[in-house]
């Protein structure tokens, strides 16, 4: 190949479209004077750009927004569907939300508006030729600000998350009374529990509570003196305990 050849296939393939014919004869004189570029071709509309770009098999396209016919998203989404290779730049006077989005979603690597300078556009040429992405700073905030927004209906803070619904093992405890296990059995009063012919006499109510309470062990546990009686151990005990047995009068026999 001759080295004539060799320099032109190294060079940056480049489409213009735009359907201002000054703004087209000014990027290609200025950006084809430059050793690397090569402008391959002209576009005034988004479809003869979609024609020329499958023709011509251009690296980087630098495509206007708004344009007679077919627009310029229109037109970087198809060449971006049929040429997956090939680099979008927009470069457009108009830095609406609308059109940056849907041109962004539209394939575009790159979104320039044209007070841009002319070292800025060529850099941006080679850099998304390289495979990097530019944005001017306006578009650049507009972007930050609807990912924000985006991440903030996504993420909410812990004080405006919504909490969750109360499930059916989330009750609070009952009251002691009602959380009492049906295992555990009541404790019944000795009183309750007399049999109904041990309350004729004082002493025989009293002596019915004395056999259901437990006994003492280690000391003797005198009872209240108003019950009329006491339990008492050891040999004073047993002596007193004696002599009031021998006191006692004899039962007499019921008759029949």
């Amino acid at each position: 190949m001759p080295p004539e050849d060799r320099a032109t296939a190294s060079k940056l393939r480049l489409l213009i479209a735009d359907d201002q014919p000054l703004i087209r004869r000014a990027l290609s004189m200025t950006l084809g004077a430059e050793p690397d570029i090569e402008v391959v071709g002209l576009a005034a509309n988004g479809q003869e750009a979609i024609d020329l770009a499958l023709r011509l098999q251009p690296q980087v396209v630098i495509m206007d927004q708004q344009m007679p016919g077919v627009s310029g998203a229109v037109a970087t989404r198809e060449i971006t569907t049929r040429l997956p290779d090939v680099r979008i730049v927009i470069l457009t006077t108009f830095d609406d939300d609308e059109l940056v989005f849907e041109a962004i979603r539209s394939g575009a690597h790159a979104y320039l508006l044209k007070d841009a300078t002319e070292d800025v556009v060529l850099e941006t040429v080679r850099a998304v030729h390289q495979g990097e992405s530019r944005l001017s700073p306006t578009i650049a905030r507009k972007v930050l600000a609807q990912l924000r927004a985006l991440s903030g209906r996504e993420d909410p803070s812990p004080d405006t998350a919504p909490r969750p619904a109360a499930t059916s093992w989330a009750r609070p405890l009952p009251s002691p009374a009602v959380a009492r296990p049906a295992s555990m059995p009541r404790r019944s009063s000795p009183v309750a529990t007399m049999p109904p012919g041990s309350w004729r006499s004082r002493s025989g109510a009293a002596a019915a509570v004395a056999a259901r309470l437990p006994r003492p062990r280690n000391r003797a546990a005198r009872m209240p003196s108003a019950w009329g009686w006491a339990v008492r151990r050891g040999p004073a005990a047993r002596a007193a305990r004696s002599t009031s047995v021998a006191r006692s009068p004899a039962v007499p026999a019921r008759r029949r």
